[in-house]
């Protein structure tokens, strides 16, 4: 089955973040900043550039009035303090973000859902439609240069047979048992067998990790739920794309930017070096 070009996307802040603390006792890890602006617009924006008409943002109970609050709530006070300094160029960063981002839904992770990145994913079920194939950004990585939802958007018109379509980046060697590394079914067709999950370096099935970008259709909730937990009892979207490798195609693109993880506190210093090096 065909189903309709991606126009909604869920992007996933649902865990607590414990790396983090104590400042995530406080905000959700995507509200820390990249320059002026929170990890999660710049993922809005990522899918804003590839069309994306409506975004679900799966947070935890805590974090959801936050990206409610940034995303929905006027600041009249500050705007208007700023029109009497004469500085209202400064709110335009505001209004741009009240006025002309894509509808944003925010919100919880399922309580009844066991643990794992899998849960926010399903969490969303009710806002995807049975005929439409969606879009998935974790948080956790950015993406520098170039907009990984419009790669998968693009793959997925030209694979019309695709059950999912996930994004990689080529990494060295030496640090792919830091990673998932994809073993490919067919090097030719670009299309998956399944992941390794931090392989030791000599067994590592080629240079290729995946991460937090997918392209999905309604097919994966057949595997994404509490039933299916994988490692530790947890729910994996991993384990449920290799599923759907079992009844059709998932194709793997590369992605055309640069993809950088803020997982933890020294990668996400080396991505706000980055941004502000190469991106401000």
């Amino acid at each position: 089955m065909k189903y309709q070009l991606p126009k909604k996307a869920i992007i996933t802040d649902a865990g607590f973040a414990s790396r983090y603390l104590p400042i995530t006792k406080t905000i959700p890890k995507a509200m820390l900043p990249l320059g002026a602006k929170p990890i999660m617009q710049l993922c809005v924006e990522e899918c804003m550039a590839a069309g994306i008409e409506e975004i679900i943002i799966v947070a935890t109970p805590s974090g959801r009035p936050i990206y409610d609050n940034y995303f929905h709530e006027p600041v009249p006070k500050i705007e208007a303090l700023l029109e009497k300094q004469g500085k209202s160029d400064r709110f335009e960063p505001v209004r741009e973000l009240l006025e002309n981002f894509p509808k944003i839904t925010v919100i919880e992770q399922d309580p009844e859902m066991p643990y794992g990145n899998g849960s926010p994913i399903a969490s969303a079920r009710p806002y995807i439609n049975d005929d439409e194939a969606f879009v998935v950004l974790y948080s956790d990585d950015v993406v520098f240069g170039s907009s990984d939802v419009k790669t998968l958007i693009e793959s997925y018109e030209m694979h019309e047979d695709a059950k999912a379509i996930i994004i990689s980046q080529e990494m060295p060697r030496e640090v792919l048992n830091k990673y998932g590394v994809i073993q490919l079914k067919d090097a030719e067709d670009m299309t998956l067998d399944h992941i390794v999950e931090k392989p030791e370096i000599e067994d590592a099935p080629s240079n290729l990790t995946s991460y937090g970008r997918y392209l999905l259709t309604p097919e994966i909730f057949e595997y994404l739920n509490p039933d299916n937990t994988g490692l530790d009892g947890e729910l994996w979207t991993v384990d449920a794309i290799t599923d759907l490798t079992k009844i059709g195609p998932v194709y793997v693109e590369k992605t055309k930017g640069t993809w950088m993880t803020t997982g933890d506190p020294k990668n996400y210093a080396k991505a706000s070096e980055y941004y502000n090096k190469e991106i401000l």
